[in-house]
């Protein structure tokens, strides 16, 4: 009988322990751990632009102002997506899945605008800017840059992508009944990784393009 209200009067060790489910923990532990790796590709970008005699080039110079004005609404684009993700959670909390649903595919939808508009960019700039990456002719002064800016906006785009895919098969589990209301925590730990994506790109946004 002791050891029956002994344990009773325990803990819970389920899923929730620590009133937090376990999904939550482990996709905090991984942002953590993805942060301290963006972290250190910003830390290397900084090193190699502030380093003496770098040479660096001016970002209005590498990408032009349309450039730059194209990436600011690539950058609105990803935050709209992030805004209309809180939407998603908001309406599945409800109950209103069909809403939910709509919300979900504007996401999805802002993630492929994102990824579309980046690749046309990698597109110019290795053509046009830097051909000398592809066996081409052209002044290769920028090497550090063109690298650097590759790698760690191509490492962001690779998240974007991931998270579309992410978000692509919540909305299939939403459009066949399997996640809704009872289960929306698989909702809120998709949006943690989609707002992590889009607080980072704010960071590179700034660190790249306008500083």
């Amino acid at each position: 009988m002791a050891t029956h209200q002994a344990t009773e009067a325990a803990p819970n060790t389920g899923a929730e322990s620590l009133g937090v489910t376990n999904g939550k923990i482990g996709m905090w532990t991984f942002l953590v751990m993805d942060a301290m790796t963006f972290a250190g590709f910003l830390a290397g970008y900084a090193r190699l632009r502030w380093s003496p005699e770098s040479g660096w080039p001016n970002p209005y110079t590498e990408f032009g102002v349309i450039g730059i004005q194209l990436t600011a609404f690539n950058t609105f684009v990803l935050i709209c997506s992030s805004v209309s993700m809180v939407h998603v959670l908001s309406e599945t909390i409800r109950g209103n899945m069909d809403r939910a649903r709509k919300w979900m595919l504007a996401t999805i939808i802002g993630g492929l605008i994102f990824v579309g508009i980046q690749g046309y960019e990698w597109t110019h700039l290795i053509l046009d800017k830097w051909p000398y990456l592809v066996g081409g002719e052209g002044v290769d002064y920028n090497t550090n840059f063109a690298s650097t800016f590759l790698s760690l906006t191509g490492f962001h785009g690779l998240h974007v992508s991931v998270g579309v895919i992410y978000n692509l098969i919540i909305y299939l589990g939403m459009k066949r009944g399997k996640i809704g209301k009872h289960n929306s925590s698989i909702i809120e730990i998709a949006g943690l990784y989609w707002h992590f994506v889009d607080l980072i790109w704010i960071l590179v946004f700034t660190f790249v393009y306008l500083i």
